[in-house]
This record gives C-alpha cells, structure tokens and sequence, in this order.
C-alpha cells in the first residue's frame, strides 16, 4: 500500500510539473540582460523636499533584498509573456512603445507607454504581459526588488482574458 501511494504522489507531481510548463507562457521575441544585481540589509530611507508638502518618499523593506537592473528589448510583435514578480518594479520606456496588459482585467484593456514614459508593477499578485505592438523596437529598463534569494520572475498561466 505504501509502494502504490509513493507511485501516486510521484506520478501527480510529475503531471503537476508538465502541465505548469505546458500551461506557462514564456515570452518570445524578447531579449533580456541584467545589467546589475545587489544584495541590501534591511532599508528604511526618507526624502522629502524643502517645503516637505510638495514631495516625500519612504522605503522601507525588511530582511535581506535583492535588487534589480533589467534591460528588455522587444522585437515588433515580442511579448513577456504572462508573468508576475515577488517584488514591486519601476520600468522606465526607453525606446518605442511597450503595451501593458493585466491578467485580472476581464476587458484586456491595452495600457499602452511609449519612450519617456513609465509605469509601476506591484508585484505579488499582480500577473500581467508586456507586449510590442509597433513596428520597431522597444526597449524597458526595470529596477525590480525582491526578497533575497526569491525568483526575479515567474512564468504564469494565460489567463485566457485576452
């Protein structure tokens, strides 16, 4: 009995482990490099201006964190794929026009940036797809944080919303 639940468990977390491949959607067309990655004790900054109505900042984090510099460069019609980070990400559009789509937005709505521009990711939760529409490259620069040690990104199902 102990043999043929053994075998059981194995073949489930075999199938488990194809169908999260199978189910995943990693991106095409895209060329990824990291430019640079730190490690940082725990952080708690403050920055405010003079008068300190008009801007502040406050970051803090605990533990152990790991940060980012990603350059993505998006071929005509390159995407990310479906994909979420345990970390939140500040992407700066450096080049063309990248188009934002998120996975928990029933409408697929086209959140859509071009060079000068940027967006925050949240992180988490938060499964979305980067996607070049236009007709010539596009290139992001992210600074992304995590948890020490954790996965930067992580390949996610299609949502099947758009």
């Amino acid at each position: 009995m102990k043999k043929a639940l053994c075998g059981l468990l194995v073949v489930v977390s075999a199938v488990g482990v194809y169908a999260g491949t199978v189910l995943a959607t990693p991106q095409s067309g895209v060329m990824t490099t990291t430019y640079a990655k730190s490690s940082f004790d725990s952080l708690d900054l403050r920055a405010k201006s003079t008068p300190a109505k008009l801007w502040r900042a406050h970051l803090r984090t605990h533990g152990l964190s790991d940060f980012y510099v990603v350059d993505n460069k998006f071929s005509p019609g390159g995407t990310s794929g479906w994909h979420s980070h345990p970390g939140p990400s500040l992407i700066f559009v450096v080049a063309g026009e990248i188009t934002n789509y998120h996975g928990d937005d029933p409408t697929c709505t086209p959140h859509v940036y071009t060079a000068g521009q940027g967006f925050v990711d949240e992180g988490g939760s938060d499964v979305h797809m980067l996607r070049n529409n236009g007709s010539v490259q596009a290139e992001t620069v992210a600074v992304q944080f995590v948890q020490s040690g954790a996965t930067r990104r992580i390949d996610e199902p299609d949502p099947g919303n758009c």
